[in-house]
């Protein structure tokens, strides 16, 4: 299963969810969807946006951990 680590990311960078949302142009309500790990997919764009301004690797916000799918 995939683990969505953003809330970390997002801490150790001192942002918040709606700053972030603002700064990659998305709304807090589907930022808080990915930052669950609800979403079903994610586009390159938006990873390349959340990597921009958070200054990481998608690898930082994106886990592999064998294992059943919640």
């Amino acid at each position: 299963m995939i683990i969505v680590n953003l809330d970390i990311m997002m801490a150790r960078r001192k942002i918040s969810l709606g700053e972030l949302a603002e700064k990659i142009d998305i709304t807090p309500a589907n930022l808080s969807i990915l930052k669950t790990g609800k979403a079903k997919a994610v586009r390159f764009s938006t990873l390349e946006a959340i990597c921009k301004v958070l200054d990481c690797q998608p690898g930082d916000i994106l886990e592999y951990v064998e294992g059943e799918e919640k």
